[in-house]
Formats: C-alpha cells, sequence, structure tokens
C-alpha cells in the first residue's frame, strides 16, 4: 500500500513538474482540430495540403512559450498559404498565436504584432477585427493577471523575510532585557551577601547571636537570588513552554529593598514626597531597578554614613534620588554596556526619562527622571 502510495505522489509531481507541457499539447490538439474542422465546415473538397499545413501550424503552438513571435509569424505564413489555394480556414492557429504573444511577451512587442495581423486576417477574411482584438486583450489580461499574483507572492515573501527580521529583533531585545534582569539581580544579591558575610566576620567573636542573624539573612537572600536565576535560566532553556515568573518588583517592594540594604549595614533611608499613586508596570521596574543599582554601587564603592533614596510624584513625572556623603568612585567602567551607571541610563531611556549622576561635595548622587503622564509639563 506504502509502495502504491508513494507511485501516486511521483506520478502527481510529475503531472504538476510537467503541467506546462501538458497544457500546450492539450491547447495545440484543440486548436488543431478546430481548424481542420473549420476547413471542412463549407462542404469543399480538402486534400493533404491543407491538412499538413493546419497541423505544422498546430503543432507551432507546442513552442509558443519560447517563441510566441515566431508561432505567430508561422501560424500566419500557413493561413497565407491556404487562401491562395481556395481553401478557408478559419484562422484558430494565428488567433491562438496572437493572445500566446500577448500573455508572454511585453506589451509593446505584441500591440505592434496586433496591427498587421488583425489587418491580415480581416483582409484575407479568415476573422474580423473584434475576434483578433478580444484575442490580443485576452492574453494581455493574463500577463496582468499573472505579474499581480507574482507581486503579491514577492510582498508575501518579503513579509515573511521582515517577520522573522523583526522576531529575531525582538528575540535580541527580550535576550538583553534578560541580561540587565541577570545583572541587577546577582550584583545586588552577591553584595549584599558579601557585606552581610563580613559583617558577620567581625562581630562574631563578640557578639555571636548577631552573626547568627546576619548570617541567616545572608542566606535567605541567597535562596531568594537562586530561586530568581532558575526561573531565568528555565525561560533561556524552554522559552516555548514559560517559566513561572513571580511578580516584577515595583515602588511597592522598595522599602523591603531599602530594610535589606539597612541589615545589610547601610545606614539608609527612604523618603517620599507628593501624592503616590500607581504607575505603569514597566515605569515601576525601572525606577525600582535604578535604585538597586545605584544602593549597590554604594555598597561597593563607597562607606557612607548617610544615604537618601527619595521619591518625588510630580504631576507629570516622577524623580527618583540616590544620595550618599560616601564619596569615592562610582562607576569603574562606565563603558561597559548594560553595567552601572550606564546601566541605569538605559533603564530611564526605554521609559522616555533621563538620568544624572554626578559627585557631590561629599559624596554622590544619581536622579532620575521618569516621564508618568504629560511629557509635555514639568513636574
Amino acid at each position: 500500500m506504502n509502495a502504491l502510495l508513494r507511485r501516486a505522489r511521483a506520478a502527481y509531481d510529475l503531472l504538476v513538474a510537467r503541467r506546462s507541457a501538458l497544457f500546450d499539447l492539450a491547447l495545440a490538439m484543440i486548436t488543431t482540430g478546430v481548424e481542420i474542422g473549420l476547413l471542412f465546415d463549407d462542404g469543399t473538397p480538402v486534400g493533404p495540403v491543407p491538412v499538413v499545413v493546419t497541423v505544422l501550424a498546430g503543432c507551432g503552438l507546442l513552442v509558443r512559450r519560447r517563441a510566441p513571435l515566431t508561432v505567430l509569424v508561422a501560424a500566419c505564413a500557413g493561413a497565407a498559404v491556404l487562401v491562395p489555394l481556395g481553401y478557408y480556414p478559419g484562422g484558430a492557429p494565428v488567433v491562438v498565436a496572437l493572445a500566446s504573444l500577448a500573455d508572454l511577451r511585453e506589451r509593446s512587442v505584441s500591440l505592434a504584432a496586433l496591427v498587421p495581423t488583425a489587418l491580415f486576417l480581416q483582409s484575407a477574411s479568415i476573422s474580423s477585427l473584434p475576434v483578433s482584438i478580444g484575442a490580443w486583450a485576452l492574453g494581455s489580461y493574463l500577463q496582468t493577471r499573472r505579474r499581480y499574483t507574482r507581486a503579491l507572492e514577492d510582498r508575501a515573501a518579503t513579509l515573511e523575510r521582515e517577520r522573522g527580521q523583526l522576531d529575531q529583533i525582538a528575540a535580541q531585545r527580550e535576550r538583553t532585557s534578560i541580561a540587565r534582569e541577570l545583572h541587577d539581580i546577582v550584583a545586588h544579591s552577591v553584595t549584599v551577601m558579601l557585606i552581610g558575610v563580613r559583617g558577620a566576620r567581625d562581630v562574631l567573636p563578640t557578639d555571636p547571636r548577631v552573626a547568627a542573624e546576619t548570617l541567616e539573612r545572608v542566606e535567605v537572600n541567597a535562596e531568594q537570588s537562586l530561586a530568581e536565576l532558575r526561573r531565568i535560566l528555565d525561560l533561556l532553556r524552554a522559552p516555548d513552554h514559560g517559566a513561572q515568573w513571580r511578580p516584577q518588583p515595583s515602588l511597592g517592594q522598595l522599602a523591603e529593598l531599602v530594610s535589606g540594604y539597612r541589615a545589610a549595614g547601610m545606614p539608609v533611608r527612604l523618603e517620599s514626597t507628593g501624592t503616590a499613586r500607581p504607575l505603569a508596570g514597566g515605569l515601576e521596574l525601572s525606577a525600582y531597578r535604578i535604585v538597586e543599582e545605584a544602593l549597590t554601587n554604594v555598597l561597593r564603592h563607597s562607606d557612607p554614613t548617610r544615604v537618601t533614596v527619595t521619591l518625588h510624584y510630580g504631576r507629570t513625572h516622577l524623580r527618583v534620588t540616590v544620595e550618599d556623603d560616601g564619596g569615592g568612585p562610582r562607576d569603574p567602567d562606565p563603558s561597559s554596556a548594560g553595567h552601572g551607571i550606564r546601566g541605569m541610563r538605559e533603564r530611564a531611556a526605554v521609559t522616555g526619562g533621563s538620568l544624572d549622576a554626578r559627585p557631590t561635595a561629599d559624596g554622590f548622587v544619581v536622579t532620575a527622571r521618569l516621564p508618568a503622564g504629560d511629557a509635555g509639563a514639568a513636574a
């Protein structure tokens, strides 16, 4: 049964591959049959010469795709031979050849051939002008239709390529976003754990209980970070199945973030001015990550006695400020994409905002201005 199906499939594929040749063969046979029938239609005795000439003209249609103009000239020549001999051809090969020329060649070529062909058929009383013009119009329509179909196919192929390129761009953006999230998670977690372990080591000889509590917080932070990293890695391994994500951080969790840094030994406090209100998820995530990165930089590069995180809710903007008095450098490698100050600037730019990071008289300040309403007004 399978062998029979394979043979049938092979026969079908061969038929599809040769359908143009089969169509031309059928067209030549039908045209020749119609023309011979027209020769015998008026009752005039027909000898072998008109039949041979008609058959030769019909066979010429087999090569109409390769040389349509030559086939048209040969068909007209055949009709021109029969008329002086007293026969009355119907002109079927000539009409089909004219339509083929209009279908397969440029409009200027087919129009140039239409005029003498139509005049010849009219003067020889083979067919009228409307027949010739109709045959040319049919061929011209077929050519227009074919070109339109090809243009649609080309457009569909172009759109498919563009869709693939857009998918690649989207995937690249997603990978960039994931890389940024990985950096934020690792930088924050490792820095907090490192500071916690150092603090526990310092107080271990004098106050083991405080050291144990500090190490316990480090353990909890490490477990949370590992769980988040597993979720991200699961997403990278199997993007089609979708990893289970916890909700993205928001400004509502900023107090918890600040508390974690305070537990790690940083003298940080959180302040809020203006009327707090829910903001877009992407904007809250960017603000949270900017604060997290700024605090991580403070932990990593300075020893402050005062760190202040301020959220100012303006009418149209959210202003986020992280200021410390620790002095010292901040972004050791600002050219590294996705890290430090450059990473914070990228996050602010994604929301349509801006970020300023600069040293002060006794420390450093990071200020992010993120649009939270009509960008045309000032906060």
